[in-house]
């Protein structure tokens, strides 16, 4: 039973990643229920409550904040989902194949507003979302686009999470609400201690999957290689 933030990452480190949003999407998840489920559920923990020892909605910036070992972002079927230090490598091979960013744009799978967006967060080390709106000039009309590009940026593992920021006035003073911060992979695991290994990428689809059985024996093959491959 997971009754805290300090059960939720034990958890995680023995599992090696997980669905985040209280969905398991038929492959597996540390909280396995979302709000509209939790009252059925006997747990402290509860969604939206704003408690940081017992929200898991607080928990994807603690992780973030707080440990080294831990990456969260849009990762599974374009949403939510951890990897730890451990398991990511592996994923990072399946994804990535070997691609740099650059090889992966002129090879043609990747986007001009993923392109435009990367080179900001790119240059800047990290940047809010809010920052990368204005940097590259994207309007209203460019939400939707923009929105895809982000999440396709996470799925393929050129950019990540690395926590929240909010809009600065010109005091200096914060204001209003914070907004996710981005930065490249390869920063945020640098800036961890970790060089991202370049391994096989089949070999890692058969570790990635074998953990998964044991997780969930009942995960269909589909299901288990979209999780995988993103």
């Amino acid at each position: 039973m997971i009754r805290n933030f300090s059960d939720f990452c034990t958890e995680l480190s023995a599992s090696g990643f997980s669905m985040g949003g209280g969905n398991a999407k038929g492959i597996y998840a540390v909280i396995p229920y979302d709000w509209t489920e939790q009252e059925a559920v006997d747990s402290p923990v509860k969604w939206h409550t704003g408690d940081p020892e017992t929200d898991p909605w607080e928990w994807r910036m603690r992780v973030l904040k707080e440990r080294d070992d831990i990456a969260y972002a849009k990762l599974f079927f374009g949403t939510s989902g951890y990897i730890t230090k451990e398991w990511y490598p592996y994923f990072y091979a399946v994804r990535r194949k070997g691609e740099s960013f650059d090889e992966a744009y002129e090879n043609g799978t990747i986007s001009q507003m993923a392109k435009e967006i990367y080179d900001i967060i790119s240059d800047s080390g990290e940047a809010a979302f809010h920052e990368i709106k204005r940097l590259g000039g994207f309007s209203r009309e460019d939400n939707g686009r923009f929105d895809r590009a982000l999440v396709e940026l996470q799925m393929r593992m050129f950019i990540t999470m690395c926590g929240q920021a909010q809009k600065v006035d010109k005091y200096g003073r914060g204001y209003g609400w914070s907004s996710t911060v981005f930065t490249t992979v390869e920063d945020f695991w640098e800036n961890r201690g970790l060089s991202l290994p370049d391994l096989d990428a089949e070999e890692s689809y058969g570790r990635i999957k074998a953990r998964i059985l044991r997780l969930n024996p009942e995960a269909e093959r589909r299901k288990i290689d979209k999780f995988i491959r993103g």
